[in-house]
């Protein structure tokens, strides 16, 4: 902000109220003793427009955006980011003379937690397994291909979103059965679950998982629990596993850095707060 105004940030959804996103914001501003305040915001999708162009002439240098806001808010950008094109979505809003500037960062958290959580993950080590085709698999797809997957095989229940991913993405996109994916694993070396199966609440992921092994990585974008069924499979197995609740900090920091003006980091005290 270059005014005398504290500024402001928050999160755009419907609902909102499970957000995690103000506690990670929250904690970063009283760490860093910044100014500035983090906002859950419960908008209906008839109002997004008029709230984001009323936003920045209260105070907000920008907004993170949730379900079921992402593709509407990529459309009202004045600008956006070409990794906003490719994933067709935008999480991460900065307002600047007046304009609308929408990126993706969920790629970059993707990234970013593997890297933490597994130090030694090497995305051109072998081909990666993706199961889902949401909105996460499209992010998660470019950021494997971009750090040099070999090869990305995509499974998700309704096969036509997935053969939609194959469209965009090209040759090294490889669309499988959902029944038969779980036979696929066994030969990755990376393997993601970006569909909410295995979160609390929601049914479980039946598929045959006994392809789990050594040298693999293996991550989960659910982060309700923790340790999902699919992860403590995989880990029972000896592969390394990197838990969901990483992306969702990482992700984080472009967002922050952007409106208050001090990247913050991702570290053990942050994780203790977010799970405490």
């Amino acid at each position: 902000m270059t005014d005398h105004r504290i500024p402001l940030a928050g999160v755009i959804g419907n609902p909102v109220a499970h957000s995690r996103s103000p506690d990670v914001h929250g904690h970063w501003l009283k760490r860093y003793d910044l100014p500035g305040h983090y906002i859950p915001l419960h908008v209906e999708d008839i109002d997004l427009e008029q709230v984001l162009r009323s936003l920045p002439q209260m105070g907000f240098a920008g907004v993170n955006v949730t379900i079921p806001h992402k593709v509407r808010a990529m459309e009202l950008a004045d600008f956006i980011s070409d990794r906003v094109t490719l994933i067709g979505a935008a999480n991460t809003l900065t307002f600047r003379d007046g304009k609308i500037y929408a990126d993706n960062t969920d790629a970059y958290g993707f990234l970013a937690s593997l890297r933490q959580g597994a130090p030694d993950w090497n995305a051109a080590a072998g081909p990666a397994l993706v199961l889902g085709a949401g909105g996460a698999s499209r992010a998660i797809v470019s950021a494997l291909l971009e750090a040099g997957a070999p090869e990305v095989v995509v499974a998700n229940r309704t096969r036509s979103k997935a053969e939609g991913l194959r469209a965009d993405f090209g040759a090294r996109l490889r669309v499988v059965e959902w029944v038969t994916s779980g036979d696929q694993i066994a030969d990755m070396a990376t393997v993601v679950n970006t569909t909410s199966l295995g979160m609390q609440g929601q049914p479980a992921l039946k598929l045959d998982l006994s392809g789990f092994k050594r040298g693999q990585v293996v991550t989960d974008i659910v982060y309700t629990p923790l340790m999902t069924p699919f992860l403590s499979e995989a880990k029972s197995r000896g592969a390394t596993v990197v838990d969901g609740l990483g992306m969702l900090l990482h992700q984080a920091v472009p967002g922050f850095e952007r409106w208050f003006g001090q990247r913050p980091e991702v570290d053990d005290d942050l994780r203790r707060a977010i799970l405490g």
